[in-house]
């Protein structure tokens, strides 16, 4: 068999390389899309809360209360969960994350990143109804509950922070609470109701619709192993495709890629986990609902009501450890009407981070025809198809939409 030849390899069919092969395609590049799966959307883009947050103005920085981190240290937050053995693997990484969530550097980060956020609804509707599946898109937003005063009125403060980047909220007391999603039961402050994103019902589904779509105009999909990547005179080859260009766009498993080809960018990951579970009798959840103070958050998916954990500090590779989901159980049953589970055990991700909680997009500094994307920290369903296009415009010489150089590769020397 021939091997295929093109003009772009785009390593990894997550959400965010079907993006990038999708604008690759839209501006005249021909594209081979690579991944070790037989089908998109398989990895870290089949697992998250399904909220495309185009309201998320601010990452997801290390918090600077000191309390906060005392209680992240002792283990007894239930937004954030590691092993003390397991410490020294990755305490580096979290101290670069602590200095790079400074008040000046966090609002840099927000600031470089707000271009992205506030095109990264717009982005997705235009490929969900190219794709033709308009029904996967609910446009419902999300709530997020508070159980006490003090962490409602921050959250109030947020919100009206925010307000300044034109994203609406509306803050609702108990009784409107119960207007929205009636099947709740609890001891609430009040919430924040945050209208404007999108929540997808089936993200792994949106993901390989996309590759359909990337397919049904002409791009191949071939399975194999980009840790075979190498350079060769006329460009790159992995085993079974060639191009004059490639994209590394693999996640947390980016650094397979690039390290061997000496960059120490400094990638982390922050592993989280899911179980879907049946509604009880006639329980209905409109919305998906974050319940901040315990930290997990119930969507309303296709399969089943997700529940969602927080950050678990580990290694990308370790064993599973659901002890965030074991944990968050007994209060989602508490909140809201839950039967048995669906799935035989929790799923596990792991999502890719950069100190700065801003992505690598860009050329490789050393390596002419190699490019970037990857390190979408908790928003790569959000961010995917805003970054693609930056990517595109960048790799075509177009005029990029968003100043590019805030996420470039050499930013940590």
């Amino acid at each position: 068999m021939t091997e295929p030849k093109a003009d772009v390899l785009v390593l990894g069919a997550g959400m965010v390389g079907v993006s990038a092969a999708l604008h690759l395609q839209k501006l005249g590049r021909d594209v081979i899309l690579v991944d070790r799966n037989e089908s998109a959307g398989e990895e870290t883009s089949y697992g998250n809360a399904g909220l495309i947050e185009c309201a998320s103005v601010f990452p997801y920085m290390f918090p600077r209360d000191i309390k906060q981190i005392v209680k992240y240290a002792l283990n007894r937050s239930p937004q954030a969960y590691y092993r003390f053995s397991e410490l020294p693997d990755f305490l580096p990484w979290l101290l670069r994350y602590y200095f790079a969530s400074s008040p000046a550097r966090a609002m840099h980060s927000a600031m470089s990143e707000l271009p992205l956020i506030q095109r990264s609804l717009v982005e997705h509707e235009a490929l969900i109804a190219e794709a033709g599946v308009p029904e996967l898109l609910r446009r419902t937003g999300w709530i997020k509950l508070f159980r006490s005063q003090a962490s409602l009125a921050a959250a109030v403060r947020d919100a009206e922070r925010v307000k300044q980047y034109g994203v609406p909220s509306e803050i609702l007391d108990r009784k409107a609470i119960a207007a929205r999603e009636p099947s709740l039961a609890g001891d609430f402050a009040g919430a924040v109701y945050w209208p404007t994103p999108g929540f997808i019902a089936d993200p792994g589904a949106l993901a390989k619709a996309y590759a359909d779509l990337f397919v049904r105009k002409g791009g191949r999909f071939v399975v194999a192993d980009a840790r075979t990547l190498t350079q060769e005179s006329s460009g790159w080859r992995v085993n079974g495709a060639a191009a004059r260009e490639a994209v590394v766009t693999l996640g947390p498993w980016s650094d397979l890629v690039f390290r061997p080809l000496g960059y120490s960018i400094p990638l982390g990951v922050k592993r989280g986990y899911h179980l879907h579970l049946k509604a009880s009798g006639n329980a209905i959840l409109n919305h998906p609902v974050l319940d901040s103070d315990l930290g997990y958050l119930l969507a309303p998916m296709n399969r089943g009501i997700r529940l969602t954990t927080g950050v678990e500090f580990a290694r990308r590779d370790a064993p599973p450890r659901p002890i965030q989901i074991e944990r968050a159980l007994p209060r989602a049953h508490a909140l809201f009407p839950l039967g048995e589970a669906v799935d035989a055990k929790p799923w596990m991700g792991a999502r890719p981070c950069l100190p700065d909680m801003l992505p690598v997009i860009g050329p490789a500094p050393r390596h002419p025809g190699l490019w970037f994307d990857f390190g979408h920290q908790h928003h790569g369903l959000t961010l995917g198809p805003a970054t693609g296009r930056l990517l595109a415009e960048m790799m075509t010489g177009t005029a990029p939409f968003a100043d590019p150089r805030p996420f470039a590769a050499d930013r940590f020397g």
